[in-house]
């Protein structure tokens, strides 16, 4: 059964002519890595929004046609009550992150569910040794690099042991090699944790490789739903804006040259396996 359904969904803004997005149907499988992409404005985060209950309780407005969240209609329940099954990562740490130190930042949302001491201490020491930053735990979050403290805000996340986690542009804000790390973190909880993955991102020639499912939006609607080898050869893909990873651009060039990749690479490390073959098996 999917963790999350969605049928025929569309929402207004408050005071807005039109709806951020309209007849939405989608289907997300429990352990999916999902990467949601689309040229700004196409209405991804406020989608993503309606996942945790932002929408409707927080943002108001107007929304019509049915969500299931982990059982749970968002509309139904208060977003404390979903943020206990969907975690949310937002594009700036910094909006997220306001305690003395690291450690109490991990642990105020526990702490508002009022769980018993020692549950939050074990919570708060895993998910700060799952991130990588146990040994941050009596720092200042304002003394942190960018990556550091989106990492603080994925500890916070993953101690409440959400089933879901949303992640908003996790690293619009780093550099490569931090954006990189972070993204490996999020694959590794995804894989050996069996957490639902939803990416909204940009980048996609990092994050491609991660993705088990890619989804286009462009102005309100899906456009495309797809595994990430297909998904980046459409056409509607590269119509609507959507960079796609140079990897995926390699391929296709060569393709045009005649040399044909036994797959569609989604990294340089599998661009440059598939081209080695094509070389022994043209010296044989």
């Amino acid at each position: 059964m999917a963790i999350i359904r969605a049928s025929n969904l569309t929402y207004t803004y408050p005071f807005a002519e039109k709806p951020a997005f309209k007849n939405v149907n989608l289907e997300i499988e429990r352990g999916e890595f999902v990467l949601l992409t689309g040229p700004s404005g196409c209405g991804k985060t406020t989608l993503c929004r309606c996942f945790n209950g932002l929408i409707p309780h927080f943002y108001g407005g107007t929304l019509e046609g049915e969500i299931i969240v982990a059982g749970l209609k968002p509309s139904e329940h208060a977003i404390y009550e979903m943020a206990q099954h969907v975690g949310f990562v937002f594009q700036n740490p910094e909006n997220q992150l306001f305690a003395l130190t690291v450690e109490k930042d991990v642990a105020f949302g526990l702490e508002n569910l009022g769980l018993p001491r020692d549950e939050i201490r074990r919570r708060v020491d895993w998910a700060l040794k799952v991130t990588g930053i146990y040994d941050l735990k009596d720092r200042a979050p304002f003394e942190l690099s960018g990556g550091q403290q989106q990492r603080v805000a994925i500890a916070s996340v993953l101690a409440m042991q959400p089933e879901i986690i949303v992640l908003d542009e996790p690293t619009s804000f780093l550099d490569p090699l931090s954006a990189k790390s972070i993204l490996e973190v999020i694959h590794r909880l995804n894989r050996e944790l069996n957490i639902t993955v939803i990416l909204v991102e940009h980048r996609l020639d990092l994050a491609a490789r991660y993705a088990s499912r890619v989804i286009v939006m462009d102005e309100g609607q899906i456009i495309l739903d797809e595994e990430p080898r297909k998904a980046f050869l459409e056409e509607k893909t590269k119509m609507v804006g959507v960079g796609i990873p140079k990897v995926v651009r390699l391929y296709l060039l060569l393709r045009e040259d005649g040399i044909n990749l036994s797959r569609v690479p989604l990294s340089p490390d599998e661009a440059a396996e598939s081209i080695v073959e094509v070389l022994e098996s043209d010296r044989g």
